[in-house]
């Protein structure tokens, strides 16, 4: 397995993500995740303690399946408010170092109207390579 995250000099340098992500070995495609806990509902406050557990439960799938947080080549990020997520983008940052690191995959965040479940305020998708 090998993953190399590639920054382009003439683009912008990248904050919170890698521009692309090129890897080879075992493709692991994770389910989006939202913030739900064991009995399937919807637990936590706010979009940063949404964002910690909905990722938790992205890195508990990957774990499952063999892999590790520095394997994340690709997630997406899906954002009920997006004012909301930005505002509090810092401590955001705080739990994704704390729970991955410092490596970045590719990244988007995606504004959305709602989430399968109403009460989710931010639900994360990604691809690891092992």
């Amino acid at each position: 397995m090998s993953i190399e995250r590639v920054n382009p000099a003439d683009l912008a340098p990248p904050s919170g993500f890698a521009h692309a992500v090129v890897g080879t070995g075992t493709f692991v495609f994770l389910a989006g995740q939202t913030a739900l806990d064991r009995e399937g509902r919807i637990a936590g406050e706010g979009v940063v303690e949404q964002f910690e557990l909905a990722l938790s439960n992205l890195l508990a799938s990957l774990r499952e399946a063999g892999g590790r947080p520095d394997q994340l080549a690709s997630l997406t990020v899906y954002i009920v408010d997006m004012d909301d997520y930005r505002e509090h983008a810092r401590e955001i940052g705080d739990v994704w170092r704390r729970l991955v690191g410092r490596d970045y995959p590719a990244m988007a965040g995606i504004g959305v109207a709602r989430l399968w479940d109403s009460d989710a305020l931010v639900e994360v998708q990604g691809v690891a390579i092992l």
